[in-house]
C-alpha cells in the first residue's frame, strides 16, 4: 500500500497544478522610481519601490504577452517588452516597468526581434541589483 501512495502523490500534484496568473503590462505600472547614486559605480540609477498589486505577484507563477528583444542571442539572454524594440525602454520610448528579463528553463532558444509571444515563469522582483532588470521571469518558457 505504501508503494501505491508514493506513486499517487506525483499524479495528484500534477493534476492540481495551478495555472499561471495572466497579467498585462498595465499591472506592472504599480511602481515608483527614485533616482539614486550608486556609490560603487558613481552613477545614478532608477531604483523601484513596488506597489501592493506588484508585490502580490512576487514568487508567483505568471504569464505575460509581449515583444521578444534579444540582448545576447549567443548567451540566450532575452527581454520581453510591452512595446516593440523601436519604442521599448532601451530606445527611450517607455519606462523600466515595460520590460522583463527572461531566465529560460531551456537554454539555447532563438527568437526573432519583435516576435510576439506569451511566456510563463516565476516572477522575481528586483529592487537593488543593477546587473538585472526590475522584473525577472525565472524558469521562463514560451507557451504560445
Amino acid at each position: 500500500m505504501k508503494k501505491l501512495a508514493i506513486l499517487l502523490v506525483p499524479l495528484f500534484t500534477f493534476a492540481f497544478a495551478a495555472e499561471p496568473i495572466y497579467i498585462n503590462w498595465k499591472r506592472l505600472t504599480d511602481v515608483r522610481f527614485t533616482r539614486k547614486l550608486n556609490k560603487e559605480l558613481s552613477m545614478y540609477f532608477l531604483y523601484p519601490t513596488f506597489g501592493p498589486s506588484v508585490n502580490a505577484l512576487q514568487g508567483k507563477e505568471i504569464s505575460i504577452r509581449g515583444y521578444m528583444i534579444p540582448v545576447d542571442e549567443n548567451d540566450n539572454i532575452y527581454v520581453i517588452s510591452a512595446k516593440p524594440m523601436a519604442a521599448c525602454f532601451f530606445c527611450g520610448g517607455a519606462g523600466p516597468e515595460s520590460i522583463m528579463e527572461l531566465q529560460f528553463r531551456k537554454k539555447k532558444q532563438r527568437f526573432r526581434t519583435d516576435e510576439v509571444l506569451t511566456v510563463r515563469g516565476r516572477l522575481a522582483l528586483n529592487a537593488n541589483d543593477i546587473d538585472h532588470l526590475n522584473y525577472i521571469l525565472k524558469d521562463a518558457e514560451v507557451i504560445e
